[in-house]
């Protein structure tokens, strides 16, 4: 069924509350859009919206945290990794403080609000935060599992969390999320792929296949710390490796990739995603835009298989 990540974080959010008395949301006067609204609805006297404010919801949270609270804080991922970014750095990851902080409305599939509103740097900024974990999912059962399993250990992490409704990948919640999963095994060619992104990538493994050419598809939900482990497996087995976010080609998953490529698998790593900023309409209009659908990846991969080939 059809739903979006920050959908199912509601719905999440709501049972932690229910469940644990020291889980405490606040908002930035976005409950509505990023559905914390569903923790409020649970019980109101522990759910805060701190207004349009981001720097006094971290610091807000910070003491909640080092008062022995669970706090979870949502916004904008344009506002959580941008406007708070000191307070995040000084107050919540410096002291390493139990603050979970949800960045809804990533990347440019939150469409219509424009530039402004189009997190494309989020992930970078958070990866390169000491003591800060990241974590990108892809469908509405992978959230659960990662909110289930950030809330079983006390440390700072960001989750990105994306605006429209999108296709299930993973049947039920039962998902090892610090772990990389090939959800389609190819040869040859490789792509890593995390968000919204995972779906897009398997509609053009599906392309792809018409072609001839079999793709693996890797969803990569913990970008920070990652499963090193399991992406040298997957580089040592492929050739041609790419990756696809989207999110800024600098900093994000296709650096992390690159990284370890060049430390433990040398391979060239061919990053599909944005390089400047993007326009404003409609979220499917813009993914095909930029080609981050499925067909602009299809035709991204297949242009440089045949060149190899021809080559």
């Amino acid at each position: 069924m059809a739903k979006a990540t920050r959908e199912a974080y509601g719905e999440e959010i709501a049972k932690l509350v229910r469940e644990d008395e020291k889980v405490v949301v606040l908002d930035a006067d976005l409950a509505g859009s990023t559905q914390s609204i569903k923790a409020k609805n649970e019980d109101p006297n522990r759910f805060f919206d701190m207004g349009i404010a981001e720097q006094d919801m971290v610091g807000t949270a910070a003491g909640f945290a080092a008062s022995g609270f669970k706090p979870y804080i949502s916004t904008f991922a344009m506002f959580s990794s941008g406007r708070a970014w000191e307070q995040i750095r000084n107050s919540v990851a410096y002291p390493q403080l139990n603050v979970k902080i949800i960045g809804s409305h990533g990347g440019i599939s939150v469409g219509e609000d424009g530039v402004t509103h189009q997190a494309l740097e989020d992930i970078s900024i958070m990866r390169d935060m000491n003591g800060m974990s990241v974590f990108v999912p892809c469908d509405a059962n992978e959230t659960k599992a990662v909110i289930r399993y950030v809330h079983a250990h006390e440390w700072p992490c960001y989750i990105r969390l994306g605006r429209p409704k999108v296709d299930d990948v993973y049947e039920d919640e039962n998902i090892d999320v610090t772990k990389v999963h090939v959800l389609k095994q190819g040869a040859g060619v490789a792509v890593f792929c995390c968000g919204l992104m995972v779906q897009s990538t398997l509609e053009a493994a599906k392309l792809l296949a018409e072609d001839g050419i079999h793709i693996t598809v890797v969803d990569v939900c913990a970008i920070k710390p990652c499963d090193e482990e399991g992406i040298v497996k997957v580089l040592e087995n492929h050739d041609t490796v790419f990756t696809v976010e989207e999110h800024s080609v600098t900093g994000g998953l296709g650096t992390m990739i690159c990284e370890i490529a060049a430390e433990k698998c040398p391979r060239t790593v061919h990053r599909l995603g944005m390089y400047g900023f993007a326009g404003s309409g409609n979220w499917k209009t813009l993914l095909s835009e930029y080609h981050l659908d499925g067909e602009g990846i299809r035709s991204s991969i297949e242009a440089f298989v045949n060149e190899k080939n021809a080559g």
